[in-house]
């Protein structure tokens, strides 16, 4: 064993001999890489109480803390679930945008995987006209009622609905604005965070030591760039909307 996994084991043990929680889920949490920040210099001022330590430069998130939180915001996602309350699942970033997807998916939930669209929450009005159009358009293909345009025409169509579907595929059965928000790192869905903000629309998020705690009403301190770490958040999350 190496300088580094020795580090890396005694961190893990100190941190699980730390916790409350139990140690299946901080072994869980540490296997996928939940507790890796960013640099010093990175790390946001309402991130100060949840840091363990440092190691090579990369700061260390307490995964009891996180466990801490974690807690609270499944409760929250529990008490929608039992409401019959709607969960917008939103990742846009590469290492998130498959697993958003899937998950949402899975659950019968609206998500966003591609970009937010600013005013999907304030100018709600406007985005239901755009899913419209795709609805449209979609129709109009199935009804062979697309054949009587040129094919040049036919083409932009579809281009068109391609577009729309990549905006608005994951939100086209959203009859109104969600009940609530969940989202993976709130800096890089910052539009987002900041409209559920103005509706009133409460924030579940998962967010690295980049992020301001205060930006979300459920934070969840840990890893959000590794696939493994939003990973085990998310399906956290998504486990705890299906069973209530």
């Amino acid at each position: 064993m190496n300088q580094t996994d020795t580090q890396e084991e005694t961190t893990k043990k100190t941190q699980a001999e730390k916790a409350g929680a139990s140690s299946a889920v901080l072994d869980a949490m540490f296997d996928g890489g939940v507790h890796y920040g960013y640099s010093k210099s990175r790390r946001h001022p309402s991130m100060k109480p949840v840091i363990y330590g440092a190691k090579n430069r990369v700061e260390i998130i307490d995964l009891e803390k996180t466990d801490e939180y974690l807690t609270r915001a499944l409760e929250a996602v529990r008490g929608l679930a039992l409401g019959g309350k709607t969960l917008l699942f939103v990742g846009t970033k590469n290492e998130a945008k498959k697993i958003i997807a899937e998950v949402a998916l899975s659950l019968g939930a609206p998500y966003v995987a591609e970009r937010w669209v600013g005013g999907t929450f304030t100018n709600f009005e406007e985005i239901k006209k755009r899913v419209a159009r795709l609805k449209s358009l979609r129709e109009q293909k199935e009804h062979g009622e697309l054949e009587k345009y040129t094919k040049k025409e036919r083409l932009l169509l579809q281009m068109e609905e391609d577009r729309l579907t990549k905006l608005f595929g994951g939100i086209e059965n959203m009859t109104r604005v969600p009940d609530a928000l969940f989202v993976v790192d709130t800096r890089q869905e910052e539009i987002a965070v900041q409209e559920a903000k103005r509706v009133r629309i409460p924030v579940i998020a998962l967010m690295n030591s980049d992020c301001n705690l205060k930006d979300a009403d459920f934070p969840i301190p840990g890893n959000d760039a590794g696939a493994s770490s939003i990973r085990f958040i998310v399906d956290k999350v998504a486990e705890a909307y299906r069973n209530k």
